[in-house]
């Protein structure tokens, strides 16, 4: 599945227009992964355990975005925008949410 940020794909034309795709995920962090990013706030630099979480659900949601855009007769998204939200009570979840165009490229 060709996929872009953009409203066109360089070198390819729209044939037809399939509709808006969406993906969504909801993901729990964990209470270690907690515990080891409040120590890198504290010493400062990067935290691995949250950036590794939205790699993932930012992949999940884009994966499940393709596969409805197929199931649409798609072959391509355009105009594809993330979004990430926190969630719960003492925000402990992720929601990464990617919306889109399906279309038909050739």
């Amino acid at each position: 599945m060709l996929m872009a940020t953009t409203a066109t794909v360089q070198g390819r034309e729209i044939v037809e227009y399939k509709g808006l795709v969406f993906g969504e995920v909801v993901s729990g962090v964990n209470i270690f992964k907690d515990m080891f990013s409040g120590i890198r706030d504290v010493i400062g630099g990067r935290s691995g355990a949250y950036e590794g979480e939205i790699e993932e659900a930012r992949d999940k949601a884009l994966n499940e975005m393709a596969k409805r855009a197929e199931k649409m007769g798609a072959n391509a998204i355009i105009g594809i925008d993330v979004d990430y939200e926190v969630l719960g009570k003492e925000n402990g979840m992720l929601m990464v949410s990617v919306s889109g165009t399906a279309v038909v490229v050739r």
